[in-house]
């Protein structure tokens, strides 16, 4: 079966993502969680997760981040509320939270997210036997790569089929320190817009910003893997994530109402290449309009990826 798991900004968006038949909602607090569309309130975290119960579909909490000490100290009662919430899942990307919640018997299941470490099936299959039950699959990963480790994973492996994707992330604050240098006081936050272009090429838009994490930098293009779900579907790739941190409000809904329509008809055989590039088009029409929309790394060759 396939799985669709979607972001949400608001309370309001994820019940309208719940409707159109979203089956796993992804949530969390900045404080522990990489790149969120918002960061939630404990009482927010708690009545979606009720919600989501109620509606018969799964919330993961992100709890991704890298957690140096001072986060770490706060990790044990964060730990504490997401069981008494009753939460599905949460993503672990420091090995230091997986001791944590082995030592505390915490008894949430977890999902591997190290970003771009995630890009062998050996890698995966080593969480896997240190209690994982899946992993999120480094956005880098070409299809040709993808098709020869699914018969080795031991757990499955979460993709992206639509929205932003990071290629950079430090600890250091490096918006900060421009403008400190600059002496200039901006904000660096995400509702700022800020970005960065390559030099000669005033046309690339990469994505960056700051929080308690540090500074992330994404792709010049969101991704767009509308025409390649029947390919991930028949190599058993079948939890796709749709990401909304860069496309907000009604529109992702919709968006995601596309992607569940394809889901459907992938299931029940009913899928053509008529359906996919109809749903592109309307994608296009839905996804911002400063925004490139492409399909990332899938047909990248292997050899060419330094």
């Amino acid at each position: 079966m396939i799985e669709l798991i979607a972001t949400a900004e608001s309370i309001e968006q994820a019940e309208a993502l719940l409707a159109v038949g979203v089956d796993t909602l992804y949530i969390g607090e900045e404080m522990f969680g990489l790149r969120l569309p918002t960061s939630f309130s404990r009482e927010e975290q708690r009545i979606i997760t009720e919600k989501a119960h109620e509606a018969g579909k799964k919330v993961t909490i992100a709890l991704n981040g890298i957690m140096h000490p001072e986060k770490m100290k706060k990790v044990p009662e964060y730990l504490t509320f997401l069981k008494e919430i009753n939460v599905d899942q949460v993503t672990v990307g420091d090995p230091g939270v997986v001791f944590v919640m082995q030592r505390d018997k915490v008894g949430i299941p977890y999902i591997y997210d190290g970003e771009t470490l995630v890009t062998s099936s050996r890698q995966i299959n080593f969480w896997a036997k240190r209690g994982s039950i899946g992993a999120v699959l480094a956005r880098e990963v070409p299809f040709e790569e993808m098709k020869a480790m699914k018969d080795n994973l031991m757990v499955p492996a979460e993709v992206l089929v639509y929205g932003a994707t990071c290629i950079h992330q430090s600890k250091r604050p490096l918006l900060q320190n421009y403008y400190n240098f600059t002496k200039n006081d901006e904000s660096v936050s995400k509702e700022r817009g800020l970005f960065i272009s390559e030099p000669k090429k005033e046309e690339t838009h990469y994505s960056i910003y700051e929080d308690s994490h540090g500074t992330h930098i994404f792709a010049d293009n969101d991704v767009n893997l509308m025409g390649e779900l029947n390919k991930l579907h028949e190599h058993n790739y079948t939890k796709w994530k749709l990401d909304g941190i860069y496309a907000p409000g009604e529109n992702f809904v919709e968006v995601a109402k596309l992607f569940v329509d394809a889901k459907e008809k992938i299931e029940a055989d009913l899928w053509t290449n008529q359906h996919a590039e109809n749903a592109i088009e309307q994608i296009k029409a839905l996804h911002p309009e400063n925004r490139g929309l492409d399909i990332g790394f899938f047909d990248l060759d292997p050899d060419e990826i330094k």
